[in-house]
């Protein structure tokens, strides 16, 4: 099968397993014109992205990617909002950590494709293929619509999703998460800029604990924002945990960790430390390095 096909196969799995899972959590949503408003939600992040692919299409650029994810969490969430029919102080709180979430990891990803001089290498190989380009853009609509989805059931749904233990559980779970993505990150940027570094792997601060610390929180604070859904869900709804489960398959199995080992392998896996380092760090869960 070329790789064309393979693209468009990709493109209409996608769409399907979203109609699929909106259908399925969408039994005590709200409905806003005869159509369920999480259902409208997904709809919105898949059309916010189809639209930007115009564009990428037409220029032949990839530069507004990263930040069109981080957009498609706020504005769809605020749609969610808008058709929600729940005033709970629990809906603004996940809104409200989506959208710190999404700012600035949108704005991260951003600034450090920017400092490559706008180019990111994902798309080297499908910048000019329109197929491909278009599986992208699609996919990532589909991650958006499962990461965000338990948030989004709640929001719309209406059964109220009271303030209590989990909400506070939730909150904790989620600000832990956040925490140690949001350190990682930075720290490992500090160690980019540092010329003496060049062409090294970090092994410092908290990737001393871990070799993947930014994922496993990450995965960490949607854990979180699960937990701070869940006392809305009734029924089918409770298909929405598919959220964090979604994320760590994702991050550990499809396109984070995988991937990135091998990488690493390949540029220092005859340097004895780096070999001391794969030994002694665990590769997510953090632990006090020995």
């Amino acid at each position: 099968m070329s790789r064309n096909k393979i693209a468009i196969l990709a493109s209409i799995i996608s769409a399907v397993v979203a109609a699929l899972v909106a259908w399925l959590v969408s039994a005590d949503s709200v409905e806003q014109a005869g159509v369920p408003a999480v259902v409208w939600c997904i709809l919105a992040a898949f059309g916010v992205n189809w639209l930007v692919f115009i564009h990428s299409l037409i220029n032949k650029t990839e530069k507004y990617f990263d930040l069109t994810g981080s957009l498609t969490y706020i504005s769809v969430t605020i749609l969610a909002l808008i058709l929600g029919p729940n005033n709970e102080a629990t809906s603004f709180i996940m809104a409200g950590l989506i959208f710190v979430w999404a700012g600035r990891l949108g704005s991260f990803l951003f600034k450090r494709i920017h400092g490559d001089g706008g180019v990111d290498s994902r798309f080297n190989r499908i910048r000019s293929d329109p197929m491909r380009l278009f599986e992208t853009w699609t996919l990532q609509a589909l991650w958006v619509s499962l990461t965000a989805l338990a948030a989004w059931t709640a929001i719309t749904s209406v059964d109220e999703a009271p303030f209590g233990v989990l909400t506070i559980v939730g909150l904790v779970v989620w600000i832990v998460g956040f925490a140690i993505e949001v350190r990682a990150d930075g720290e490992k940027t500090t160690f980019k800029k540092d010329p003496v570094n060049k062409g090294r792997f970090i092994s410092t601060g908290i990737w001393a604990w871990s070799r993947h610390p930014n994922y496993f929180g990450e995965i960490t604070l949607w854990v979180g924002m699960a937990l701070i859904a869940l006392p809305a869900f009734d029924g089918r709804e409770f298909v929405a945990l598919i959220s964090p489960l979604f994320v760590i398959l994702l991050l550990t199995k499809i396109s984070g960790l995988p991937a990135l080992e091998r990488r690493g392998v390949k540029r220092w896996g005859d340097e004895p430390a780096y070999q001391e380092y794969l030994k002694n760090v665990p590769v997510l869960i953090p632990r006090p390095p020995r």
